[in-house]
């Protein structure tokens, strides 16, 4: 059993193609290779979270929603996102919430949609995970954009994302937020 992590998969959103420049030519072949790569990773007893943004359309595509859903593989959580409406939020999800704190290993997460400046156990090293930025910005040390645009549209561990954090600068306004905190 592991957990995956991911965000902004954005399943039928022809306009994301363009927004992020993602090297699809239709959004059929984008879902085709998001379900691909994920059941290439998931296992069915693993846990993926996905941080938002899960599809995009309207009440009418719901069936077409509840078809991506159980083509990705494992227990499936939802951080809600702004694209996230009540169909994708009525789907069969493990959790759905806003802002969750889980355990993963020894690293504790704070898992949101957002990008956040500072989250509870950000001074005894948990690191916060998030999506809604697209390509726009990776993260810093102690906070990872997780989304597809980021991950060649992939699912990914917190070996990987530990691994990342650790090459990313402090974000610039850490010590406004957290005076005499040093990240190293």
């Amino acid at each position: 059993m592991a957990n995956w992590y991911s965000a902004d998969l954005h399943f039928g959103h022809h306009r994301i193609i363009d927004f992020c420049k993602r090297p699809f030519a239709s959004t059929g072949e984008m879902n085709a290779a998001l379900i691909a790569n994920f059941q290439a990773c998931v296992g069915h007893d693993d846990d993926l979270w996905i941080l938002g943004d899960f599809a995009f359309g309207s009440a009418e595509d719901s069936a077409q929603f509840e078809n991506w859903f159980h083509s990705l593989p494992g227990r499936k959580h939802l951080i809600i996102g702004n694209h996230d409406d009540e169909a994708v939020i009525s789907l069969p999800w493990v959790s759905t919430e806003y802002m969750a704190e889980i355990q993963d290993g020894d690293q504790s997460l704070v898992l949101c949609h957002y990008p956040m400046i500072t989250w509870n156990g950000a001074r005894r090293g948990a690191l916060q995970l998030f999506g809604h930025v697209h390509d726009q910005w990776p993260g810093s040390r102690n906070s990872v954009n997780v989304g597809v645009d980021q991950w060649q549209f992939r699912p990914l561990q917190i070996t990987d994302i530990a691994k990342r954090a650790s090459k990313l600068p402090v974000n610039k306004h850490w010590q406004d937020v957290e005076h005499g905190n040093e990240l190293s």
